[in-house]
């Protein structure tokens, strides 16, 4: 059983560097944008574009967040004891609730 563990600990490790990663990306590819826009764009196309900028940051967030769920749902499958089902109950919790958020966000963005 002690493989087992260790087994899942590096795939959830590996699952929550790539939803890192996807985050990551995503502030990267945003603040990029960002800075090209201020140097180049009139006045004129800054408000759209920057709100296709946020969209697209809250689409790698979106993603990010179900990466990072899928980790913890993962890790808790090998031992799950009432104490991390509980913490990744409220884990996942918060990160449902911030997911609902972002995807009203990126609603609302798209019908401007």
């Amino acid at each position: 059983m002690f493989e087992l563990e260790r087994i899942v600990q590096i795939i959830t490790m590996v699952i929550s560097m790539l939803g890192a990663a996807v985050v990551v990306w995503g502030v990267i590819e945003a603040v990029f944008n960002f800075v090209k826009l201020k140097v180049t764009a009139t006045r004129d196309d800054q408000i759209g574009e920057n709100e296709a900028i946020r969209q697209r940051l809250g689409a790698h967030l979106l993603l990010g967040l179900e990466i990072f769920i899928a980790a913890d749902i993962i890790s808790s499958v090998v031992s799950p004891t009432w104490d991390k089902v509980g913490i990744l109950a409220a884990i996942v919790a918060i990160r449902t609730v911030l997911s609902y958020f972002l995807r009203m966000e990126v609603r609302q963005t798209k019908q401007r």
